[in-house]
């Protein structure tokens, strides 16, 4: 009784602790950074002279008005993507992983899939769908320009009609270059390139046979029309984020932005924003050598806007002269490599955090790359995760032998403590004190025990982290019926897994095979260790792997494949140092006597 009130006292204290930082230390920081923002904000709008940007208000768009001033009317039926793609003027965008095309209406990349990924695991699903077109009920589209200070000329904006001028079909060997002319001694070409993979790069040039110089500030939004359904899990962000500069990473949920409707950033010399998906993401990567405000901004209207957006420092082009504004754009899938090679090869800052590591990077990313190479080794990713689980238990070898050594040694005191218990039965404060005594005459640490869950929880957590977040993992296969390691075990008991032709509601848990085989095997090994003194703790412990078992059946089929795999190697690592240490391992006969004695108390419940 003492040791469990002491637990829940280090708790309170813990969270105390916790409590009084937050509001304390962190709390007056986060106001302090805060108030020097919105200095900085002031000083910076009282030396720079405002943009009077496009007719759609600032940069980007979240006014009432939706794209194209079309306004949408609360019952009204939008056309679908494929209607709207048939009807306007477009470019065609084909490549070996992208498909899709540009609108020359507003030059706005707003219809974009990618080859290789479909929404379900069957060949005849459709494509992932990143870009949906403008006019749409889904519309998530990017777009980059520039903008004048107020009596500026006039630049093309979201209306604008451009023209081709020659190829019309953008690949990775083929730019497409897009030209408009204002009539007023400005033309305007625009250059978009692709690589072989998710990274567009885009090029304004302005051509000024003026006989002044103008000036122009070149901007770029990732704009998403809509709330997208979400995994909802705190371990994942999805919404809005960007690095910049020195500030680092900053993530926006929707719902934050929602509270907030527009969120200004520090100025920075470095970095991107765009908007994040679980396995897909939209970002925008200002121009190299010049300084941008980032912002992240909401619409409330009939459909709700979201846009993360950037405008750099003013470019000026001098009369009878030319330059060329570029900014690049990342669409597609987080694949990690990739992510990575674009980090270090186009010096992206920070792009690697694309991916949300989460707080154990420090292993989580590692774990990722250890799957990655056994998977080049096995061709499977279930095969690397046992693979991985061996050489995680090989690393952790010595602190797992002296606990199943210390347990071995306190199963073979059972008979003493029993001796001990029925001495004290009465007063349980002399008995814990005679236990306790009895530990260090025989130099035993009763928290022995704990050392392999507690050193296995940091690594079941960064291998839940890598199987949710990585898209590698997602429609990858092991063997038989898990054809998606990243999804839980698609059997259940409750139709004898498969072999009842029914399908189950959504309110039944499924429990399938490998999260009983995860069970089983937890329940065996906690059959090994001594049972704890204390009813009931006894109880509890016996309860585990019921209540584990049902847990873990809706985590990622690879995560449960990998605790059950743990568990068997423990017992069997277990079983082997016991024996040696000269206690009798009767798995079967520890079980059985479970099941006795529940079976006796439930027959004096029923005397009483």
């Amino acid at each position: 009784m003492n040791d469990n009130k002491n637990m829940f006292i280090a708790i309170g204290l813990s969270l105390l602790v916790l409590v009084g930082w937050q509001f304390l230390i962190l709390a007056p920081q986060e106001e302090a950074r805060r108030a020097a923002l919105e200095v900085e904000q002031a000083e910076l709008e009282k030396s720079q002279p405002k943009a009077t940007l496009n007719h759609e208000g600032r940069v980007p768009s979240l006014e009432a008005k939706q794209p194209d001033s079309s306004v949408i009317i609360p019952g009204e039926t939008l056309p679908t993507a494929q209607e709207i793609l048939e009807k306007g003027s477009r470019v065609k965008i084909a490549t070996n992983r992208l498909e899709g095309s540009i609108n020359l209406v507003g030059g706005r990349l707003d219809d974009l899939l990618l080859r290789g990924y479909r929404e379900e695991i069957s060949d005849k699903s459709p494509l992932i769908r990143l870009f949906h077109p403008v006019g749409s009920n889904n519309a998530y589209y990017a777009e980059t320009g520039l903008v004048a200070s107020a009596g500026g000329p006039k630049l093309p904006d979201s209306k604008t009609v451009w023209e081709v001028e020659g190829n019309d079909v953008l690949s990775v060997e083929n730019p497409v270059t897009l030209k408009w002319d204002n009539g007023e001694g400005l033309v305007f070409k625009r250059t978009y390139e692709v690589d072989e993979n998710y990274l567009f790069t885009l090029k304004d040039k302005v051509e000024n046979s003026l006989t002044s110089d103008i000036t122009v500030y070149p901007y770029g939004f990732v704009s998403r029309r809509g709330r997208p359904s979400t995994s909802g899990i705190w371990i994942l962000h999805e919404g809005l984020l960007g690095v910049f500069g020195e500030e680092g990473l900053v993530e926006v949920d929707y719902d934050d932005l929602e509270e907030t409707p527009k969120i200004e950033q520090v100025k920075a010399d470095t970095g991107w924003l765009g908007v994040t998906d679980k396995y897909w993401a939209a970002t925008l990567i200002p121009p190299v050598g010049s300084s941008f405000k980032g912002r992240f901004a909401f619409n409330s209207g009939v459909v709700p806007a979201y846009q993360a957006d950037f405008l750099s420092d003013p470019v000026t082009i001098a009369a009878g002269a030319s330059t060329e504004i570029e900014t690049r754009l990342f669409a597609g899938a987080k694949e990690t490599v990739l992510v990575d090679a674009y980090e270090k090869e186009q010096n992206i800052k920070l792009f690697e955090l694309l991916i949300d590591w989460g707080w154990f990077y420090f292993l989580t990313k590692p774990l990722f790359y250890a799957l990655h190479w056994l998977f080049a080794v096995f061709g499977n990713f279930g095969v690397a995760i046992l693979a991985v689980t061996i050489a995680i238990k090989i690393v952790f070898f010595w602190f797992a032998n002296k606990s199943y050594i210390s347990m071995s040694r306190m199963k073979l005191l059972q008979p003493k403590m029993k001796e001990i218990q029925e001495r004290h039965k009465e007063d349980r404060q002399a008995q814990q004190q005679a236990i306790m005594k009895l530990y260090r005459e025989e130099k035993i640490n009763p928290l022995a025990g704990c050392w392999p869950v507690l050193i296995q929880i940091p690594v079941f957590f960064s291998l839940y982290k890598v199987l949710f977040v990585t898209i590698e993992m997602r429609h990858a296969p092991f063997f038989g019926w898990i054809q998606d390691l990243a999804a839980p075990d698609p059997t259940t008991i409750f139709n004898l897994f498969g072999l009842i032709p029914v399908d189950m509601p959504e309110w039944i848990p499924l429990i399938g095979i490998w999260p009983l085989l995860m069970g089983l095997t937890m329940f065996v090994q906690m059959k090994l260790n001594p049972a704890p003194p204390d009813p009931t703790q006894q109880m509890i412990f016996n309860w585990m792997p019921v209540i584990f078992t049902v847990m873990l059946a809706s985590f990622p089929a690879g995560l449960v494949i990998y605790w059950a795999w743990n568990n068997f190697l423990s017992v069997i690592q277990q079983y082997v140092i016991m024996s040696r240490q000269g206690v009798d391992v009767d798995i079967i006969g520890n079980m059985l006597d479970t099941f006795r004695k529940e079976k006796k108390s439930k027959q004096i419940e029923k005397t009483d």
